[in-house]
C-alpha cells in the first residue's frame, strides 16, 4: 500500500469515529504537490542542472590573500602596508581621468593599458597592484584583464589555476565575456584570464574581435574600471594596436636597465594616446633590508624584493 493511500484510509477512520476532517480540493493531486514541494527546495546547482535551464554558473575563485600580502602585493588583509600606499598614490590621478574629473575629458577613460618597453620590467606587478588597489575603494569595481597573451602571468602570479578567457571568445569557442569572468573573493576585482594557447595569439590583438571586443567592453562597463596587462611595446606590434583603444597608458620603466633611448621610442608609439604616465620600477634604495623601490608621478616608494616581474 503507497503511502497517499495509507493516508486516505486514515481519513476515512478518522471520520467513521466522528472526528470533523476538512475535505481536500478535488482539483489538488497529492502526488504533484509532492513533487512542486520538492522543486521548490531544490538546490540552486540541481535547479540549473535541469531542462530549460539556459542561465550559466558564475565562476568563482579564491586567491589565497596572505599569500598574496607575502609575495609583496596589494591585499585586503594588510591594507597599511607601504605597497598599499604606494599604490594608493599611483591610482589617484588614473582614477580622476577615468571619472572625468581630470585636466581634461578622456575618451574611454576607463580603459587602462599597463605596458612597458621590454619584458621583465615589472608590469604585470604594477597591473595586479593597481586593479587590487582600485578594487579596495568604495565606489569602484575593476576587471583585471591579462591581455600579454604569448606569455600571460596574471593566474600564475595570483595562485590561480589556468582558465578559459579572451582567446577562447575571440575564437568563438565561448560565447561571451560573461562566460569566462572570473569573479574573486576581492569584493569588486574580477579577471579575464587571456585563456587556452592559441597558434596566431598575438596577431588576434589586432582583430576585428577584439576591436568589437574591447568596444564592448568600453560601453557596456561604464561604471567599471578595466585595466588590461599588455605586452611589452617594443616586443610586438599588437600591443600599439591595443594601445588605440586606451584612454590610458601607463608605461613601467625599469632603473638602471631600460635606456633613455628605448622610453622615447616607447612614447613615440604612443602618440595618438591622450593619457601617458610613467612609473620608474625597482629604483634601488639605501637600507639595511635591501629594498628597491618604485618611482611615479613625482612621488617616492619602497616595496620589497619578492615583487613579480612580469
Amino acid at each position: 500500500m503507497s503511502i497517499i493511500e495509507k493516508a486516505v484510509e486514515r481519513l476515512d477512520q478518522l471520520k467513521r469515529a466522528g472526528v470533523d476532517v476538512p475535505e481536500v480540493p478535488a482539483s489538488v493531486e497529492p502526488a504533484n504537490a509532492q513533487v512542486a514541494a520538492s522543486a521548490s527546495v531544490a538546490p540552486p546547482a540541481e535547479r540549473a542542472a535541469q531542462p530549460g535551464a539556459s542561465a550559466r554558473e558564475r565562476r568563482t575563485v579564491e586567491i589565497d590573500l596572505d599569500r598574496l600580502a607575502a609575495l609583496g602585493f596589494v591585499s585586503p588583509t594588510q591594507p597599511n602596508t607601504p605597497t598599499a600606499e604606494q599604490y594608493r598614490i599611483i591610482k589617484r590621478p588614473v582614477l580622476r581621468n577615468a571619472q572625468g574629473r581630470g585636466a581634461a575629458p578622456v575618451e574611454n577613460g576607463n580603459l587602462i593599458m599597463v605596458t612597458s618597453s621590454m619584458p621583465g620590467e615589472g608590469k604585470s606587478f604594477s597591473a595586479i597592484n593597481l586593479a587590487i588597489s582600485m578594487a579596495m575603494e568604495l565606489d569602484h569595481t575593476v576587471l583585471l584583464v591579462d591581455a600579454d597573451v604569448s606569455k600571460p602571468s596574471v593566474l600564475k602570479a595570483l595562485g590561480l589555476p589556468p582558465a578559459t578567457g579572451m582567446l577562447d571568445v575571440l575564437t568563438g569557442q565561448e560565447a561571451s565575456v560573461a562566460d569566462v569572468m572570473l569573479h574573486t573573493n576581492i569584493a569588486k576585482l574580477s579577471i579575464l584570464p587571456a585563456g587556452r594557447p592559441q597558434p596566431r595569439a598575438t596577431e588576434m590583438l589586432a582583430s576585428g574581435a577584439m576591436n568589437r571586443l574591447l568596444d564592448e567592453l568600453a560601453t557596456r562597463y561604464k561604471d567599471r574600471i578595466i585595466i588590461f596587462d599588455s605586452p611589452p611595446l617594443l616586443v610586438t606590434t599588437e600591443a600599439r594596436a591595443l594601445a588605440a583603444h586606451m584612454g590610458q597608458v601607463v608605461v613601467v620603466v625599469e632603473a638602471e636597465r631600460t635606456t633613455h633611448s628605448m622610453v622615447r621610442q616607447t612614447l613615440a608609439t604612443l602618440e595618438s594616446s591622450p593619457v601617458k604616465l610613467m612609473l620608474l620600477n625597482k629604483v634601488r634604495q639605501n637600507s639595511s633590508a635591501g629594498h628597491y623601490g618604485v618611482y611615479g608621478y613625482g612621488y617616492g616608494y619602497g616595496y620589497g624584493k619578492n615583487q613579480a616581474e612580469e
